[in-house]
């Protein structure tokens, strides 16, 4: 058995700078934990995966379309099919001056937004900042251990994955021919993080689910209570 373009895949991995033998990432939040590389902002456990769509490096999607469900293996990958070589030309220097303006106070270590291109301050001296747009593991030769966890084929199962890829939990999901209705009850948080995600969600499925053409959603809303009624209801639940 082997994967093809559009395939969706279920997979955890972990990765080790190939000359250090550190690890730098893992879907496994215990061993990123173990690591001290454990970021409360990553989403951990088995990440969606569809095949030939760019969502991975150009190594473990290669890796991957030679693999079988339920298979487990490790692969070295040189910088040329992981993140690429290091580039000079993406490494900037400017004032401190023009991030102070921006009421950003850099420091080794600093992602910043520079007129729309993520950068990390690597030095501040002398009124001056050096900023890299290089990938952190450019020019890295990385060792990933693979493991495909589930080939995900049903529409529904893919739709629940690219959900949780984008960290948003739709209350149903149902599908119609070639209509996606997903459901958002009141229960969920409607707030900005909730509005990107759910845009993200939308365009991920007419770019991945092939056979679906449109999508419905639903969203709930209920007027909160008011103060006084709150407490009405509150003594008729002590009554």
């Amino acid at each position: 058995m082997s994967f093809k373009d559009g395939d969706f895949l279920e997979v955890e991995y972990t990765v080790w700078d190939a000359s250090t033998n550190a690890l730098v990432f893992s879907t496994d939040a215990e061993k990123a934990k173990k690591a001290n590389i454990y970021d409360e902002h990553n989403i951990y456990g088995p990440a969606v995966v569809v095949i030939g769509s760019g969502s991975v490096i150009k190594g473990m999607d290669d890796a991957l379309r030679n693999m079988n469900e339920h298979e487990t293996k490790k692969v070295t990958i040189e910088p040329k099919d992981a993140f690429g070589e290091r580039r000079e030309d993406l490494v900037r220097v400017v004032p401190l001056s023009v991030l102070r303006k921006q009421n950003i106070n850099p420091y080794p270590g600093l992602s910043v937004d520079v007129d729309g291109v993520k950068m990390v301050v690597k030095s501040v001296n002398s009124g001056r900042v050096v900023l890299d747009a290089n990938h952190p593991l450019a020019d890295k030769t990385l060792t990933y251990e693979i493991s495909v966890v589930k080939q995900l084929k049903d529409a529904k199962e893919q739709v629940e994955a690219l959900a949780r890829r984008y960290n948003i939990k739709p209350s149903s999901i149902n599908i119609g021919n070639d209509t996606l209705t997903i459901s958002f009850d009141n229960s969920i948080n409607k707030d900005a993080n909730y509005f990107v995600a759910k845009a993200s969600l939308i365009a991920a499925v007419f770019t991945y689910i092939k056979n679906i053409k449109k999508v419905e959603v639903k969203e709930e809303y209920l007027k909160p209570l008011e103060k006084g009624e709150n407490e009405k209801n509150q003594e008729s639940v002590t009554k």
